[in-house]
C-alpha cells in the first residue's frame, strides 16, 4: 500500500534509512563506504530539530519537480551499515528550492562527510522523473553493489537482459512474483556520469531495479527503504544460484518456462520474461 497520512517523521524514516542500510551490509552488498540510499519525502518535514546546521547548495542538475519537498541523502565515503548506529552523522536532508536548481542542505553537528554521496545526480534524476510522471508521495532509491549480480554483468551474455533474467528468474517461485519485471540492464558507465544517470533514469521507467554492468545496481520503490532493498535481495539470489550452477558445470534444472508460467497465473502477475506472461 501507499504511504498515507499519518506521514511518518524525520526519526521513522532514519530508522529505515538504518534497518535498509544494515541488511544491504548483511548480504555483503555494500564494502565500505560502497552503495548510498536516497528517501524523497512528499510532504513537510520538521528538519531543524535533528539538522540545524544549514547550507545554500547548487544540485547536480535542474529538479523542478521535486521543488518545495525533501530529499534525505546518504553522505559520501558513509558506510551504509553504520546508519543505524548514528543516523544524523551518515545522512543529510536537502530542501529543494522552488528554482528547482538549488537547495538547503539540512545537516547535524556530527556529521561525518563533507559532501553527499557521488552518485547524488542519478538518486536525484531518478525522483524528479518518478515523480514528475507518476507523483508519488514518497519513494526510495537504493544503490548497491551485490557481488553476484554484478558479477555475472562481467560475462557479456549475462548483459543480455534476456538471458539475466530467464536465468535469475528460475531458482526460486517467489522471485518470479517479487521481479515480475525482472532487471534492467545497462552497458558499463563511468559512475556517476551524464550517460550513467540518463540510462538509470530511462531503465527505471521499466523496471525497479537496474543493473549497472560492472559496478552494482539501483532500486527504487514507493512503499519503503527495505522494500527497495528486498528487489535486490531477489536480484542477489537469483543471481547467487546461478553463480553456484555455473561453478557447479551447470547441472541444475531451475524452474521451466512452463513452470514459471503456472506460478506467474496462480498469483496473477505478468512478466515479459516468462512464456505467456
Amino acid at each position: 500500500m501507499p504511504i498515507t497520512e499519518p506521514y511518518p517523521e524525520l526519526d521513522d524514516l532514519l530508522t529505515a534509512m538504518g534497518v535498509a542500510g544494515a541488511r544491504i551490509s548483511e548480504i555483503d552488498a555494500s564494502e565500505a563506504g560502497a552503495g548510498n540510499i536516497s528517501v524523497y519525502v512528499g510532504w513537510d518535514l520538521e528538519l531543524r530539530r535533528r539538522f540545524p546546521v544549514q547550507e545554500e547548495i547548487t544540485l547536480p542538475l535542474p529538479a523542478v519537480a521535486l521543488a518545495g519537498r525533501t530529499v534525505l541523502v546518504t553522505g559520501s565515503g558513509r558506510r551504509l551499515r553504520q546508519i543505524q548506529h548514528d543516523p544524523l552523522a551518515n545522512v543529510g536532508a536537502v530542501r529543494v528550492h522552488d528554482d528547482g536548481r538549488t537547495g538547503t542542505l539540512h545537516t547535524s553537528p556530527r556529521r561525518l562527510f563533507e559532501r553527499l554521496t557521488s552518485e547524488l545526480n542519478s538518486h536525484l534524476a531518478v525522483h524528479d522523473d518518478q515523480v514528475g510522471r507518476r507523483h508519488p508521495t514518497f519513494q526510495a532509491v537504493v544503490h548497491a553493489q551485490p557481488p553476484h549480480l554484478t558479477y555475472l554483468s562481467h560475462i557479456p551474455a549475462y548483459r543480455d537482459p534476456a538471458v539475466l533474467n530467464r536465468r535469475i528468474l528460475r531458482w526460486e517461485p517467489e522471485t518470479v512474483v517479487a521481479l515480475s519485471e525482472g532487471v534492467g540492464v545497462l552497458e558499463f558507465m563511468v559512475p556517476g556520469s551524464p550517460e550513467l544517470m540518463a540510462a538509470n533514469v530511462a531503465g527505471l521507467r521499466e523496471a525497479q531495479v537496474v543493473l549497472w554492468s560492472k559496478h552494482g545496481v539501483m532500486a527504487r520503490s514507493d512503499l519503503s527503504v527495505t522494500r527497495a532493498v528486498d528487489r535486490i535481495e531477489y536480484a542477489e539470489t537469483g543471481a547467487r544460484y546461478e553463480y553456484m550452477d555455473l561453478v557447479a558445470g551447470g547441472r541444475a534444472e531451475g524452474l521451466t518456462q512452463a513452470e514459471m508460467g503456472r506460478v506467474a497465473t496462480e498469483f496473477d502477475v505478468r512478466s515479459p520474461w516468462v512464456d505467456g506472461g
